[in-house]
């Protein structure tokens, strides 16, 4: 066994920012592409939607009584 502690998997400083660069550029285009999905969906946002209400009004106000006895 060396007395030494090999050192063959640490990145010098200077090696080590463009590889980040480069995974921060990956991520930038990744995010991109899934927000240009996400607006092609939303051509017709600033049209009225043809549904105007959910429902209609409620039938009648619904009462609650006590129980007697």
């Amino acid at each position: 066994m060396p007395d030494k502690p090999e050192s063959t998997s640490v990145p010098e400083s200077a090696e080590a920012e463009p590889e980040q660069e480069d995974v921060k550029a990956a991520f930038r285009a990744a995010l991109e592409r899934k927000q240009a999905q996400n607006r092609k969906g939303q051509e017709h946002a600033d049209a009225r939607s043809k549904v105007d209400n959910a429902h209609g009004p409620a039938a009648a106000k619904r009462t609650f009584r006590r129980k007697s006895g």
